[in-house]
């Protein structure tokens, strides 16, 4: 195999400078990008402007998706859009008895080339995927059921924010210790002192297992995918069955970077399964598989944590996120956020409010006293003014996922009294896709039967308006949501400065993240990469936060060689 280093030279010039912003940017918090938002960005310098990104798409569906794997044993596919169509599309299935084993192999040389030549790389093929970010824009449009805009801003740059962080923080971990050899000298008095030459290199624990998620299989996937391999480490991708295509497209670009660059493409494969294979609980109990990086429900994520004790885990699982509701000085636009927040994506998101903890006297507001079932029925009325018109809401609607989320959202009318109904809405572009509004139901927090309901995660369109004795009612629920069945985030309203005190210090003991008076345009269900904390692994709803030191440093160990000088 060539040496990588002149390639390597060619990488530094193009991407050197955007790693050294992106470490700056994880230092100060501060908005940044290298990928453009907007779909008008693309076109220029080799990127797919929208025609060739919709044709593009379109070439791979009904046909095979060749890799060139080693162990390919077969083929599978049967991917159906929620927008309705089936993709058509065949992906290798591997002999994993054959592909662990190359993958393994692969990984030597990888370690040898250094944290910053593995950063290099990772830049080039997230440049390569965010070329091509309008063609990866319908793979997880007609994967995921996201609308369009959003598929192309979460599924595109947005996820290529957060594999390149988590590059960032890799390579800074894993040049706190120095490269390369280092001279040790101990005095010893009068006599000579004691010499050795010293060497430290991070190898990585080895093959990683990236199990993705049906929702959102780039937006998740790229921070463990990324950082795994950015400290070295071969990894694996086992997509969703339902959401192949835009992770295929991701292992094959990289695997085209890897062997351009002079390395082994084995380092990245994917391992597609067929009809109810089940394929992720057998790889993540492989003794080849050191490390998992796992989005879905706390059931396998259970597992995963209990069972797969050879592997460093890593899971993102479910939570009841929860906001607040005690006072606000913009009614309006308190109600406006919170109706995007619960609409948006169809609440299939990790992120999205489920619980609204308001005081049964009501609340106090810019506009007056507003009772319980004032600002139940006035947010009702938010969602459905934001969602009124049929065009509006497929684009922020998108289609539901699948059918557990549809059977979900119809149980949930059968709870408690109905706020606000949930509706058909019907897509003139795709007549087969779920598009469905949310539904809010109103229980009483102080009765025993309603808990049941409100303390268990309901994922999709679906939120409970909960009435609470007092704030200080209030506030000792939202604890116990977060202490026994964790939160992703958490939002609160208040104009007191007691409350606001008391919400912030219950996130910092239960370790949550809190957005509060968010009025503008900016919700509790959003997250920046290289600002804010995605989840904070310190309560049930996941063991880990993207990104931060901590999500990195254990893929790697720092290896000493001692010599006498």
């Amino acid at each position: 195999m060539a040496t990588a280093q002149p390639t390597t030279d060619v990488l530094a010039d193009k991407h050197r400078s955007t790693l050294d912003q992106a470490l700056a940017t994880i230092r100060t918090r501060a908005y940044w990008s290298p990928y453009p938002e907007h779909p008008k960005a693309y076109g220029a310098d080799g990127s797919l402007d929208a025609a060739a990104g919709l044709a593009a798409h379109e070439a791979v569906l009904n046909g095979r998706f060749e890799l060139d794997q080693p162990g390919t044993d077969g083929w599978t596919g049967g991917e159906i859009s929620p927008y309705g169509p089936a993709l058509g599309v065949e992906y290798p299935h591997a002999d994993v008895d054959v592909l662990l084993p190359a993958m393994r192999a692969a990984m030597p040389a990888w370690r040898d080339a250094g944290p910053e030549t593995r950063a290099l790389v990772c830049l080039e093929i997230l440049a390569r995927i965010s070329a091509r970010t309008h063609e990866f824009a319908h793979a997880v449009m007609h994967t995921s059921g996201q609308a369009f805009m959003m598929a192309f801003q979460a599924g595109g740059p947005h996820a290529q924010d957060r594999g390149l962080e988590a590059v960032a923080y890799a390579y800074e971990e894993q040049t706190r210790t120095p490269a390369g050899r280092t001279a040790w000298s101990k005095p010893q008095g009068k006599r000579d002192p004691l010499e050795l030459s010293k060497e430290f290199t991070a190898v990585g624990r080895g093959v990683a297992l990236v199990i993705g998620c049906n929702t959102f299989p780039t937006w998740n996937g790229y921070p463990g995918l990324f950082a795994s391999l950015a400290t070295g480490n071969a990894v694996l991708v086992k997509p969703h069955p339902r959401a192949v295509l835009p992770l295929a497209l991701t292992v094959k670009i990289a695997r085209e970077v890897l062997a351009e660059s002079g390395f082994d493409p084995n380092l990245v494969a994917l391992a597609a399964e067929r009809p109810g294979e089940g394929i992720a609980k057998t790889l993540a109990v492989r003794p080849e598989i050191r490390i998992i990086d796992y989005t879905g429900s706390t059931g396998f994520g259970d597992w995963l944590e209990a069972n797969a004790r050879q592997a460093q885990v890593y899971t993102e699982k479910a939570g009841v996120n929860t906001v607040l509701v005690d006072s606000t000085d913009d009614y309006k636009g308190m109600l406006s956020n919170l109706a995007f927040s619960l609409s948006l994506y169809s609440g299939q998101m990790c992120t999205t409010p489920q619980n609204l903890l308001i005081p049964r006297d009501g609340i106090a507001t810019d506009q007056g006293p507003r009772s319980y079932d004032e600002v139940v029925a006035d947010l009702a009325a938010a969602v459905g003014g934001l969602l009124g018109d049929d065009a509006r809401a497929n684009a922020l609607l998108g289609a539901l996922v699948n059918p557990d989320v549809k059977a979900r959202l119809e149980a949930a009318a059968g709870l408690g009294e109905v706020a606000l109904a949930s509706r058909e809405v019907a897509n003139p572009d795709f007549p087969e896709a779920v598009v469905r509004t949310p539904v809010m139901v109103k229980l009483d927090g102080s009765k025993p039967d309603a808990e049941a309901a409100y303390l268990s995660e309901c994922f999709g369109p679906v939120s409970f308006a909960v009435s609470v004795d007092s704030t200080a009612d209030g506030l000792e629920l939202l604890r116990r949501t977060i202490r026994d069945k964790g939160a992703m985030t958490v939002g609160a309203y208040t104009t007191s400065a007691d409350t606001e005190r008391a919400v912030e210090e219950i996130c910092l003991e239960e370790s949550a993240q809190l957005s509060l008076n968010l009025t503008g345009g900016v919700y509790v269900n959003q997250t920046a990469a290289f600002s804010d904390f995605h989840g904070s692994g310190g309560n049930p709803a996941a063991n880990a936060a993207l990104c931060d030191g901590a999500f990195v440093s254990n893929r790697f160990r720092v290896v000493e060689v001692r010599r006498q000088a």
